[in-house]
């Protein structure tokens, strides 16, 4: 087994974190903070959005199970990459798109899978997802942490992250943990 860590920002954290631990490979996926500073990493502060936090999901995964391609290929497919600083009616930076590169293969992966969706127009609108190393991680209340699984019938996990989840289902089936 080879660990390897990859970090995503993909508006809030509860979508993204269900969907990568279902993943074959994926040894942890944990929502949390990155971008800003220790004093300001909690969810209230967070999401007053002037902490220069962003909700993010940290993946630790075995690479030779699942591939950091396939990650981000899987992380596209989740939100809407084209919506700055916002994700539907989620607004503000704690909400953007971003990938957190762990080295400097991270970020040649992420720069030239951008550039594949861009060439093939995947995507109506232009990707504005920032591309930026690595900075502290701060993990999330534990309340956070498994969210939809243990919330399925919250208004929002019903009506934004249900049906993400069952998109992602279907079309990751092959990828998905027994």
């Amino acid at each position: 087994m080879a660990l390897q860590t990859a970090t995503f920002g993909a508006g809030c954290f509860w979508c993204l974190e269900a969907a990568m631990n279902q993943l074959n490979g994926v040894i942890s996926a944990l929502s949390g903070y990155m971008g800003g500073s220790a004093e300001t990493a909690n969810y209230r502060r967070v999401c007053d959005g002037d902490t220069g936090h962003a909700e993010v999901v940290q993946v630790e995964y075995d690479d030779t199970a699942i591939s950091y391609e396939h990650l981000c290929l899987i992380f596209f497919s989740l939100h809407d990459p084209t919506q700055l600083n916002r994700q539907g009616n989620d607004i503000g930076t704690q909400y953007r798109s971003a990938i957190f590169f762990h080295n400097d293969k991270q970020q040649h992966i992420a720069n030239n899978i951008i550039a594949e969706l861009k060439a093939e127009n995947v995507f109506s609108g232009s990707i504005v997802t920032e591309v930026s190393p690595v900075t502290a991680f701060y993990i999330a209340e534990e309340y956070h942490q498994g969210y939809f699984l243990k919330h399925p019938e919250q208004g929002y996990c019903q009506v934004i992250v249900a049906p993400k989840m069952m998109k992602f289902r279907q079309h990751y089936q092959a990828l998905l943990k027994s």
